[in-house]
Protein backbone atom coordinates (compact mmCIF):
# COMPACT_ATOMS: atom_id res chain seq x y z
CA UNK A 1 0.00 0.00 0.00
CA UNK A 2 1.54 3.16 -1.08
CA UNK A 3 -0.21 5.27 1.60
CA UNK A 4 -2.29 5.32 4.69
CA UNK A 5 -4.16 7.85 6.49
CA UNK A 6 -5.14 8.32 9.78
CA UNK A 7 -6.74 10.91 11.94
CA UNK A 8 -6.04 11.75 15.76
CA UNK A 9 -6.77 14.30 18.10
CA UNK A 10 -4.51 17.67 18.72
CA UNK A 11 -4.28 19.29 21.95
CA UNK A 12 -2.56 22.71 22.14
CA UNK A 13 -0.81 22.42 25.03
CA UNK A 14 2.86 23.76 26.39
CA UNK A 15 4.47 20.92 28.02
CA UNK A 16 7.34 20.42 25.87
CA UNK A 17 9.35 19.80 28.93
CA UNK A 18 8.01 17.24 30.92
CA UNK A 19 5.99 15.38 27.82
CA UNK A 20 3.11 14.81 29.68
CA UNK A 21 0.23 17.13 30.65
CA UNK A 22 -2.84 17.04 32.56
CA UNK A 23 -6.48 18.10 30.55
CA UNK A 24 -8.76 19.83 32.52
CA UNK A 25 -13.14 20.01 31.98
CA UNK A 26 -14.38 22.87 34.45
CA UNK A 27 -12.52 22.48 37.55
CA UNK A 28 -12.00 18.34 37.20
CA UNK A 29 -9.45 16.33 36.05
CA UNK A 30 -10.24 14.93 32.47
CA UNK A 31 -7.15 12.65 30.91
CA UNK A 32 -3.47 12.95 30.96
CA UNK A 33 -2.34 13.24 27.94
CA UNK A 34 1.50 12.22 26.64
CA UNK A 35 3.43 14.95 24.37
CA UNK A 36 2.57 12.64 21.05
CA UNK A 37 -0.78 14.51 21.77
CA UNK A 38 0.95 18.15 20.54
CA UNK A 39 4.43 17.30 19.32
CA UNK A 40 4.84 16.89 15.52
CA UNK A 41 7.81 15.67 15.68
CA UNK A 42 7.16 12.67 17.92
CA UNK A 43 3.47 12.27 16.02
CA UNK A 44 6.13 11.75 12.74
CA UNK A 45 8.01 9.36 14.32
CA UNK A 46 5.51 7.38 16.03
CA UNK A 47 3.96 7.01 11.89
CA UNK A 48 6.73 6.11 10.70
CA UNK A 49 7.27 3.53 13.10
CA UNK A 50 3.23 2.64 11.76
CA UNK A 51 3.66 3.18 8.17
CA UNK A 52 1.36 5.95 8.33
CA UNK A 53 1.90 8.11 5.82
CA UNK A 54 -0.34 11.34 6.13
CA UNK A 55 -2.66 11.91 9.31
CA UNK A 56 -5.27 14.08 9.39
CA UNK A 57 -5.28 16.46 13.02
CA UNK A 58 -8.36 17.60 14.32
CA UNK A 59 -8.73 18.77 18.15
CA UNK A 60 -8.89 16.40 21.14
CA UNK A 61 -13.28 16.77 21.66
CA UNK A 62 -12.83 18.15 25.10
CA UNK A 63 -11.67 21.74 23.54
CA UNK A 64 -14.99 22.31 21.28
CA UNK A 65 -15.60 24.26 24.29
CA UNK A 66 -19.63 24.52 23.35
CA UNK A 67 -20.86 25.11 26.91
CA UNK A 68 -18.62 28.54 26.83
CA UNK A 69 -19.56 32.22 25.93
CA UNK A 70 -19.72 32.06 21.96
CA UNK A 71 -16.73 35.15 22.35
CA UNK A 72 -14.80 33.01 24.31
CA UNK A 73 -15.24 29.49 22.19
CA UNK A 74 -14.57 31.90 19.42
CA UNK A 75 -11.36 32.90 20.71
CA UNK A 76 -9.82 29.33 21.26
CA UNK A 77 -11.28 28.15 18.20
CA UNK A 78 -9.27 30.44 16.74
CA UNK A 79 -6.12 29.53 18.69
CA UNK A 80 -6.83 26.01 18.06
CA UNK A 81 -7.12 26.10 14.32
CA UNK A 82 -3.92 28.52 14.11
CA UNK A 83 -1.85 25.90 15.71
CA UNK A 84 -3.18 22.77 13.10
CA UNK A 85 -2.85 25.23 10.34
CA UNK A 86 0.61 26.34 11.30
CA UNK A 87 1.74 22.18 11.73
CA UNK A 88 0.33 21.39 8.19
CA UNK A 89 1.96 24.54 6.78
CA UNK A 90 5.50 23.40 8.30
CA UNK A 91 5.05 19.52 7.31
CA UNK A 92 2.69 19.63 4.07
CA UNK A 93 3.32 16.16 3.20
CA UNK A 94 2.48 14.72 6.85
CA UNK A 95 -0.69 16.60 7.68
CA UNK A 96 -3.95 18.17 6.66
CA UNK A 97 -6.05 19.31 9.26
CA UNK A 98 -9.78 19.64 10.36
CA UNK A 99 -10.66 22.94 12.52
CA UNK A 100 -13.23 23.61 15.00
CA UNK A 101 -16.22 26.19 15.31
CA UNK A 102 -18.11 27.51 18.45
CA UNK A 103 -21.46 25.91 17.36
CA UNK A 104 -23.25 27.30 20.23
CA UNK A 105 -23.43 30.24 18.08
CA UNK A 106 -23.97 29.29 14.50
CA UNK A 107 -23.10 32.85 13.07
CA UNK A 108 -19.98 32.95 14.62
CA UNK A 109 -19.12 29.11 13.44
CA UNK A 110 -20.29 30.37 10.09
CA UNK A 111 -17.00 32.97 10.57
CA UNK A 112 -14.67 30.21 11.68
CA UNK A 113 -15.73 27.95 9.06
CA UNK A 114 -14.85 29.76 6.28
CA UNK A 115 -11.57 31.63 7.64
CA UNK A 116 -10.63 27.52 8.19
CA UNK A 117 -11.30 27.23 4.43
CA UNK A 118 -10.43 30.41 2.94
CA UNK A 119 -7.79 31.46 5.37
CA UNK A 120 -6.25 28.27 6.63
CA UNK A 121 -6.39 26.85 4.43
CA UNK A 122 -7.90 23.67 6.58
CA UNK A 123 -9.70 20.42 4.56
CA UNK A 124 -13.13 21.25 6.78
CA UNK A 125 -13.90 21.03 10.60
CA UNK A 126 -14.80 18.41 13.39
CA UNK A 127 -17.89 18.77 15.25
CA UNK A 128 -19.50 17.26 18.27
CA UNK A 129 -22.34 14.85 17.96
CA UNK A 130 -24.83 17.28 19.79
CA UNK A 131 -24.57 20.69 20.74
CA UNK A 132 -25.00 21.05 24.77
CA UNK A 133 -28.22 18.39 23.96
CA UNK A 134 -29.50 19.84 21.14
CA UNK A 135 -29.36 17.53 18.50
CA UNK A 136 -27.84 18.08 14.72
CA UNK A 137 -30.97 18.14 13.04
CA UNK A 138 -32.15 21.19 14.88
CA UNK A 139 -33.12 24.05 12.50
CA UNK A 140 -30.67 26.31 13.96
CA UNK A 141 -27.75 24.40 12.97
CA UNK A 142 -28.78 23.96 9.22
CA UNK A 143 -27.13 26.95 8.05
CA UNK A 144 -23.68 25.49 9.34
CA UNK A 145 -24.56 22.43 7.26
CA UNK A 146 -25.26 24.62 4.53
CA UNK A 147 -22.40 26.95 4.99
CA UNK A 148 -19.97 23.89 4.92
CA UNK A 149 -21.69 22.28 2.02
CA UNK A 150 -21.21 25.79 -0.10
CA UNK A 151 -17.30 25.80 0.83
CA UNK A 152 -17.05 22.32 0.34
CA UNK A 153 -15.68 21.79 3.68
CA UNK A 154 -15.47 18.35 5.15
CA UNK A 155 -17.17 17.47 8.26
CA UNK A 156 -16.03 15.11 10.81
CA UNK A 157 -18.72 13.93 13.78
CA UNK A 158 -16.94 12.45 16.65
CA UNK A 159 -19.03 11.55 19.60
CA UNK A 160 -18.89 13.75 23.09
CA UNK A 161 -21.19 15.24 25.62
CA UNK A 162 -22.52 11.78 25.64
CA UNK A 163 -26.28 11.23 26.79
CA UNK A 164 -26.91 9.50 29.81
CA UNK A 165 -23.15 9.41 30.87
CA UNK A 166 -23.66 10.10 34.39
CA UNK A 167 -25.96 7.29 35.04
CA UNK A 168 -23.07 4.93 33.78
CA UNK A 169 -19.62 6.34 34.99
CA UNK A 170 -18.96 2.68 36.10
CA UNK A 171 -16.84 0.01 33.61
CA UNK A 172 -15.88 3.06 31.52
CA UNK A 173 -19.28 2.63 30.14
CA UNK A 174 -19.55 6.30 28.93
CA UNK A 175 -16.65 5.55 26.16
CA UNK A 176 -17.56 1.34 25.31
CA UNK A 177 -21.65 2.32 25.37
CA UNK A 178 -22.61 5.49 24.96
CA UNK A 179 -20.11 7.16 22.45
CA UNK A 180 -21.80 4.26 20.14
CA UNK A 181 -25.39 5.25 20.79
CA UNK A 182 -23.89 9.05 20.84
CA UNK A 183 -23.02 8.66 17.15
CA UNK A 184 -26.12 7.27 16.12
CA UNK A 185 -28.08 9.34 17.68
CA UNK A 186 -26.33 12.12 15.40
CA UNK A 187 -26.51 9.96 12.48
CA UNK A 188 -30.63 9.73 12.83
CA UNK A 189 -30.85 12.93 13.41
CA UNK A 190 -29.42 14.40 10.63
CA UNK A 191 -30.89 11.41 8.58
CA UNK A 192 -34.74 12.20 9.87
CA UNK A 193 -33.83 16.01 10.07
CA UNK A 194 -33.73 15.71 6.29
CA UNK A 195 -30.16 17.37 6.60
CA UNK A 196 -28.56 14.80 4.10
CA UNK A 197 -31.96 15.32 2.25
CA UNK A 198 -31.70 18.91 1.61
CA UNK A 199 -27.74 19.22 1.17
CA UNK A 200 -26.76 16.13 -1.45
CA UNK A 201 -23.18 17.88 -1.92
CA UNK A 202 -22.64 17.74 1.77
CA UNK A 203 -19.37 15.69 2.90
CA UNK A 204 -19.91 13.73 6.54
CA UNK A 205 -17.72 11.52 8.22
CA UNK A 206 -18.53 9.56 10.98
CA UNK A 207 -16.37 8.38 13.89
CA UNK A 208 -16.09 4.51 15.19
CA UNK A 209 -17.72 3.15 11.85
CA UNK A 210 -20.94 4.64 12.69
CA UNK A 211 -21.03 3.86 16.53
CA UNK A 212 -24.22 1.87 16.71
CA UNK A 213 -26.03 2.78 14.14
CA UNK A 214 -25.02 0.14 10.89
CA UNK A 215 -26.43 -2.90 13.67
CA UNK A 216 -29.00 -1.01 14.44
CA UNK A 217 -30.27 0.15 11.11
CA UNK A 218 -32.74 -2.38 10.46
CA UNK A 219 -34.24 -1.57 13.80
CA UNK A 220 -34.21 2.71 12.40
CA UNK A 221 -36.00 1.56 9.16
CA UNK A 222 -38.80 -0.46 10.46
CA UNK A 223 -39.32 2.36 13.61
CA UNK A 224 -39.69 4.45 9.84
CA UNK A 225 -42.62 1.98 8.56
CA UNK A 226 -44.37 1.25 11.33
CA UNK A 227 -44.45 5.03 12.90
CA UNK A 228 -43.78 7.46 10.55
CA UNK A 229 -45.97 9.45 12.31
CA UNK A 230 -43.51 9.91 14.85
CA UNK A 231 -39.72 8.84 12.74
CA UNK A 232 -41.25 10.97 9.08
CA UNK A 233 -42.22 13.93 10.36
CA UNK A 234 -39.36 16.28 8.66
CA UNK A 235 -38.33 13.96 6.13
CA UNK A 236 -40.49 11.50 4.14
CA UNK A 237 -37.51 9.47 2.54
CA UNK A 238 -36.40 6.14 3.92
CA UNK A 239 -33.66 5.97 6.48
CA UNK A 240 -31.92 3.45 3.80
CA UNK A 241 -31.91 5.82 1.04
CA UNK A 242 -29.07 6.72 2.84
CA UNK A 243 -26.69 3.95 3.45
CA UNK A 244 -23.78 5.09 1.28
CA UNK A 245 -24.27 8.85 1.57
CA UNK A 246 -22.13 9.27 4.04
CA UNK A 247 -18.52 8.16 5.31
CA UNK A 248 -17.66 6.19 8.55
CA UNK A 249 -13.96 5.58 9.62
CA UNK A 250 -13.21 1.78 9.81
CA UNK A 251 -12.54 1.76 13.78
CA UNK A 252 -14.63 -0.95 14.89
CA UNK A 253 -11.46 -3.39 15.96
CA UNK A 254 -13.34 -6.58 14.54
CA UNK A 255 -13.09 -8.42 10.70
CA UNK A 256 -16.65 -9.18 11.15
CA UNK A 257 -17.70 -6.08 12.06
CA UNK A 258 -15.79 -4.28 9.39
CA UNK A 259 -16.60 -6.65 6.57
CA UNK A 260 -20.83 -6.36 8.21
CA UNK A 261 -19.56 -2.41 7.95
CA UNK A 262 -18.43 -2.93 3.79
CA UNK A 263 -21.74 -4.98 3.34
CA UNK A 264 -23.86 -1.79 5.09
CA UNK A 265 -22.44 1.28 4.06
CA UNK A 266 -19.88 0.46 1.57
CA UNK A 267 -16.27 0.09 0.33
CA UNK A 268 -16.45 3.47 -0.96
CA UNK A 269 -17.50 4.99 2.03
CA UNK A 270 -15.25 3.60 5.01
CA UNK A 271 -11.70 5.39 5.89
CA UNK A 272 -8.94 4.19 8.01
CA UNK A 273 -9.75 5.54 11.60
CA UNK A 274 -7.17 5.28 14.27
CA UNK A 275 -8.20 7.35 17.18
CA UNK A 276 -4.44 8.11 17.59
CA UNK A 277 -3.18 8.55 20.34
CA UNK A 278 -5.85 7.43 22.65
CA UNK A 279 -6.40 3.81 24.21
CA UNK A 280 -9.61 3.04 22.58
CA UNK A 281 -7.65 3.28 19.34
CA UNK A 282 -6.27 0.88 16.31
CA UNK A 283 -2.71 1.14 18.56
CA UNK A 284 -1.25 -0.53 14.95
CA UNK A 285 -3.12 1.97 12.20
CA UNK A 286 -4.58 -0.07 9.52
CA UNK A 287 -3.45 -3.72 11.38
CA UNK A 288 -7.14 -4.66 10.59
CA UNK A 289 -8.30 -3.53 6.90
CA UNK A 290 -4.26 -5.04 5.81
CA UNK A 291 -5.19 -8.43 7.85
CA UNK A 292 -8.50 -9.18 5.67
CA UNK A 293 -8.81 -10.91 2.91
CA UNK A 294 -9.99 -8.01 0.41
CA UNK A 295 -8.34 -7.05 -3.19
CA UNK A 296 -5.38 -4.65 -3.05
CA UNK A 297 -7.52 -2.44 -4.76
CA UNK A 298 -10.36 -2.84 -2.23
CA UNK A 299 -7.61 -1.85 1.09
CA UNK A 300 -6.50 0.97 -1.02
CA UNK A 301 -9.84 2.21 -1.03
CA UNK A 302 -9.95 2.00 2.98
CA UNK A 303 -6.70 2.98 3.52
CA UNK A 304 -6.54 6.30 1.95
CA UNK A 305 -8.40 6.54 -1.31
CA UNK A 306 -12.05 7.29 0.20
CA UNK A 307 -10.79 9.78 2.49
CA UNK A 308 -9.20 11.64 0.46
CA UNK A 309 -12.51 11.64 -1.54
CA UNK A 310 -14.08 12.93 1.63
CA UNK A 311 -11.51 15.29 2.44
CA UNK A 312 -11.78 16.85 -1.16
CA UNK A 313 -8.08 16.17 -1.70
CA UNK A 314 -7.06 15.51 -4.72
CA UNK A 315 -4.68 12.64 -5.51
CA UNK A 316 -1.18 15.23 -5.96
CA UNK A 317 -1.64 17.20 -3.35
CA UNK A 318 0.92 15.61 -0.77
CA UNK A 319 3.04 15.05 -4.06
Amino acid sequence: MKEKYGYGGWVNLDHHKTGCARMMKDEHFFREVESNCWDPGVRMNECDDHGVDVQVLSTVPVMFNYWAKPDDALDISKILNNHIAAIVVEFPKQFAGLGTIPLQEPEKAIMELQRCIHELDLAGVQIGSNVNGTNLSDESLFSVFEAAADLGAAIFIHPWDIMGKEEMEKYWLPWLVGMPAETSRAICSMIFGGVFERLPNLRVAFAHGGGSFPATAGRIQQGYDVRPDLCAIDNQVDPRNYLGKFWVDSLVHDADALDFLIKKIGADKIALGTDYPFPLGELEPGKLIESMDYPDEQKDKLLFQNAMDWLGLTGNYFS
